[in-house]
């Protein structure tokens, strides 16, 4: 990961420089991750690497925060660390190596008081965006980055594939909900980001939080789980399955078009073609079997160490992929008051196609 630090601080002092930009300053976030391999945490003391085009990048942070920085390894990366005391401006600390500068880029995440903060610090800087500095380096995973979202996807089909042991009639959604990120974190996730367990009606809300409805025989539920492994990087998977019973003719109808959809997305998708021609490509398909208007949302977002970055998968992007990028490609269909279904996979474009990183089967499962 030494390497791969140095090579990034590199990277973005040439993006930077491109970009007309005399210094970074990353506050905690996954671009500090990205850029450090320090998760720092956003605590209302001020954590800020301040890395100029030229001069040694420095790590501003409590002094009380030292031990974490030097165990995360930061100083191995030839960052200096300032560590400051309760009584010092950390401001005038971070601006201090940045006399003269005319172009500062703050990361996108940080809070607007910090902003403020700076912009008192460093009068004669104009302050622009990191992310047109950053993006272009976060958008292409390295060989070290797939695998970690390789490693990230075979932790959360081990828990889809263990549904069974939880999904049942009689059960509440809550209940599910809990052995399955009980079941995430023993798979090998540091923590846990998400679970949706959309049950009936419920999974007709793409984005449903569990509840206490007691699940029903013959009911078709969307799970949708995701969390973040010791590397920083995230899974993200959603199957649908039917907890007992017998499932619904009009869901086996249109689970089918679904499926057609997932794959013809993720046939389509391959360097070259733009994020927006993948949506389109799946939309058209559901639209044509008359459900378009229930495909509420994109079909997929970037990950990495967020759940959701670029590249977004919508119709009017006009990104071009390119080999490395990781992205989701998650078509739902959502009958308001009856159910739903999504399928999900996360997938990382090759040199000349796509690889999936989740593998269990996309069929609609019936729970026995």
């Amino acid at each position: 990961m030494s390497t791969d630090i140095t090579r990034r601080l590199d990277a973005a002092r040439t993006a930077a420089a491109a970009a007309g930009v005399d210094a970074l300053l990353v506050t905690p976030g996954a671009d500090l991750r990205y850029l450090t391999g320090f998760a720092a945490m956003p605590l209302e003391r001020l954590t800020c690497l301040v890395l100029p085009v030229e001069g040694d990048p420095v790590l501003v942070l409590p002094r009380l925060e030292l031990a974490m920085a030097l165990e995360a390894g930061v100083d191995s990366h030839d960052i200096v660390l300032h560590g400051w005391g309760e009584t010092e401006d950390p401001f005038a600390a971070a601006a201090a190596p940045l006399e003269g500068a005319r172009r500062v880029a703050v990361d996108d995440h940080m809070w607007a008081e910090r902003v403020f903060a700076f912009r008192s610090a460093l009068p004669g800087a104009e302050q622009v965006l990191a992310s047109p500095v950053l993006r272009g380096l976060r958008l292409r995973k390295t060989a070290t980055e797939v695998d970690a979202l390789r490693e990230a996807g075979a932790a959360i089909d081990r828990v889809h594939s263990r549904v069974g042991e939880w999904l049942r009639p009689g059960r509440t959604e809550r209940e599910v909900g809990r052995d399955l990120a009980e079941a995430i974190l023993a798979e090998g996730h540091e923590s846990v980001d998400f679970v949706i367990v959309g049950s009936g009606p419920n999974g007709a809300s793409p984005h449903a939080e569990v509840s206490d409805r007691v699940i029903e025989a013959g009911d078709p539920v969307v799970i949708d789980i995701g969390g973040t492994m010791p590397s920083g990087y995230c899974s993200d998977s959603t199957r649908t399955y039917v907890a007992g019973g017998t499932a619904p003719a009009e869901l086996v109808a249109f689970y089918e078009v679904l499926q057609r959809a997932q794959e013809a997305q993720c046939a389509h998708a391959r360097p070259g073609v733009t994020a927006g021609s993948v949506d389109t490509v799946g939309r058209d398909l559901i639209d044509a079997a008359g459900f378009g208007k229930a495909f509420l949302h994109r079909t997929g977002h970037g990950i990495g160490l967020e759940t959701h970055e670029e590249p977004y998968i919508v119709t009017g992007n006009d990104l071009v992929l390119e080999p490395g990028m990781a992205f989701s490609i998650e078509p739902g269909i959502y009958l308001e008051g009856k159910y739903g279904a999504r399928i999900e996979d996360i997938v990382v474009t090759t040199d000349d196609g796509l690889e999936r990183l989740n593998l269990t089967s996309r069929d609609l499962v019936v729970i026995d």
